[in-house]
Parts: structure tokens; C-alpha cells; sequence
């Protein structure tokens, strides 16, 4: 199995710790959705990140659907997203959550990064953070206080979303120690177990 993408994007991060998590072995080829567009696009037309190539050669693209294939391969019992009922529907409200902000985030960073000077709307970029900041203060204000896990005790794709989004929102600036401190907390927590720590860029 292999997973194309670099773990500075908050997808491909997603997939590797879920692949981790899981003991699932693979080799990882570090290219840019920017640096690298066409030998991405050799395993997704879309030229994007990540895209995981399983033993049989089949290519899964986007990072939901890769997380869909390896719950449903891999998480026997205890899938990262839970399989029906409440308990699923509540992972996958803050998984939604949180890739969005990194949606919101990641454009902020193109616009402000990649746009010409005189070109750059300030207040756009101000908006997709602000939207950003929110979603991270909806899913706190969900979020137990010194607890593991944000959800049903244990490790869910709700703490693998808030994971990349809390750090990819620092990386863009905002104060997550100040405004959102549970997921702060949580994200150092996380970092100190293996799926979260071998992944690190």
C-alpha cells in the first residue's frame, strides 16, 4: 500500500494517522499537490492530495473516501468512524467541522501566499479565518475538559480532524491556546501517542 502526499497538508495527515492507528503497513511518497501537480496526477487527474494506491493497484482519491475504505477494511469492531446510530453521526459532525476549517484555512493560505500583493482581498482571507476560528469553537465547546478524547472515550476520526485543524489553524496564526484551550490540550496530548507523533512533518 502506498500513500501519496506530504503530511503538511492536514488530508494526507488524516489518512497517515489513520493508517497508523490502525497497524497498517504502507510506504509514503512525499509530493506536493503544488510542487509536484503532474506526478500526482499520474494516481488523481484532480492533481490533489492524498491518494492512496492499494496492493491490488486500485487508487482511492480524497481523503474521506480513503477513511471510509480503511474503517471499513480495518476497524473490525471499533472503527475510527462509528458504523450506525448516534455515536456515528457525532464523529462525523466534527470531522465535517474540521476538514471545512481546513478547507477555510488552506484557502487563506493560498490567497495570502500564492495571489499577487495587488491582488489580495484582506478581507477574504479575514473571513476564511474567522469561519475557521468558529468551527474550532464549536467543536471546544463540545469537548470534555482534560479528557483523552473528544468522543465515546476513545480514539475517533473527531480527534484525528481536530488534530490536523488545531494545528494547521496555529500554523495560520490563530491563538488556539486562548481560544479554543481544550483542543490545545488535546492536540499535545495526541501528539505524545504513535499515530500522532510518527506522522509529524
Amino acid at each position: 500500500m502506498r500513500l501519496i502526499g506530504i503530511n503538511r497538508s492536514p488530508y494526507t495527515r488524516r489518512v497517515a494517522i489513520t493508517l497508523r492507528a490502525y497497524g497498517v503497513a504502507y510506504e509514503q511518497t512525499d509530493l506536493s499537490g503544488f510542487g509536484n501537480r503532474e506526478e500526482v496526477r499520474a494516481t488523481n487527474p484532480l492533481g490533489r492530495i492524498p491518494a492512496l494506491v492499494l496492493d491490488d493497484g486500485e487508487v482511492l482519491v480524497d481523503s474521506g473516501a480513503i477513511i471510509d475504505h480503511l474503517d471499513e477494511v480495518h476497524g473490525g469492531e471499533r472503527p475510527l468512524t462509528p458504523r450506525a446510530g448516534a455515536d456515528r453521526r457525532a464523529v462525523q459532525k466534527v470531522a465535517a467541522l474540521m476538514m471545512g476549517a481546513c478547507d477555510k484555512g488552506l484557502q487563506a493560505a493560498y490567497h495570502r501566499n500564492h495571489v499577487p500583493e495587488e491582488k489580495r482581498h484582506p478581507p477574504w482571507i479575514d473571513d476564511c479565518l474567522a469561519q475557521m476560528a468558529h468551527a474550532l469553537r464549536a467543536v471546544e465547546a463540545l469537548a470534555p475538559a482534560g479528557k483523552g478524547h473528544l468522543l465515546l472515550g476513545r480514539l475517533t476520526q473527531a480527534d484525528i480532524t481536530a488534530f490536523v485543524a488545531e494545528r494547521l489553524a496555529r500554523g495560520l496564526g490563530i491563538d488556539t491556546a486562548t481560544a479554543t484551550p481544550k483542543l490545545h490540550g488535546l492536540t499535545r496530548r495526541l501528539l505524545e501517542t504513535p499515530p500522532f507523533r510518527s506522522t509529524e512533518p
